[in-house]
């Protein structure tokens, strides 16, 4: 960033802290002027006061679709550059998020690099091809992390996300006692 030069805001909206603040303190260490909201109308309060250049969504907020909150980031700056992040990926809402005005749509756990190469893409000038790489994780890291994401959402309990994964609670176990597999 030249020197004299306002760093650029970045609004990240996820109901999850721990991964919320991670974002935020990430983007402070890139040079970025970043905030967090736990909330649509958290995210979108804080949009009006601070017009950020770029946001970051989750799909799913505590108070509204994360799809509904990209519409009104939109409807406020058309200018602000949105990516839109979610655990629960389909084809429909990645259509739906990108129609409302979503620059991308990524799969958790997306990590800052993820997001600032989505950033930069999409501030490309056009015909002009990015020279920055996206490794897509093996089928075993999507695994894994599907696995976590339901584990977390049933609060830790093992019998119930086996039930919702539609697997013996026991092999669910054995699934969860190896390490994480490498991206």
């Amino acid at each position: 960033m030249p020197p004299g030069e306002a760093p650029a805001t970045v609004l990240v909206t996820d109901d999850d802290e721990r991964f919320r603040e991670r974002l935020v303190r990430a983007f402070v260490r890139h040079g970025f002027q970043a905030h967090g909201a736990a909330s649509a109308q958290a995210a979108l309060e804080a949009a009006r006061a601070l017009r950020p250049g770029y946001a970051v969504v989750d799909l799913r907020l505590p108070d509204g679709s994360g799809l509904e909150l990209v519409r009104e980031l939109k409807a406020l700056d058309v200018s602000t550059t949105v990516v839109v992040l979610t655990g629960y990926g389909s084809i429909a809402t990645a259509v739906e998020a990108v129609r409302r005005g979503a620059t991308h749509y990524l799969a958790k756990p997306a990590d800052v690099d993820d997001i600032l190469l989505a950033f930069a893409g999409a501030t490309l000038p056009s015909g002009q091809e990015a020279a920055l790489t996206h490794e897509v994780p093996s089928l075993a890291r999507a695994e894994w992390e599907h696995i976590q994401r339901v584990l977390a959402d049933c609060g830790g309990n093992i019998s119930q996300a086996a039930r919702l994964l539609r697997i013996q609670r026991r092999s669910l176990q054995r699934k969860l006692s190896k390490y994480p597999v490498p991206k």
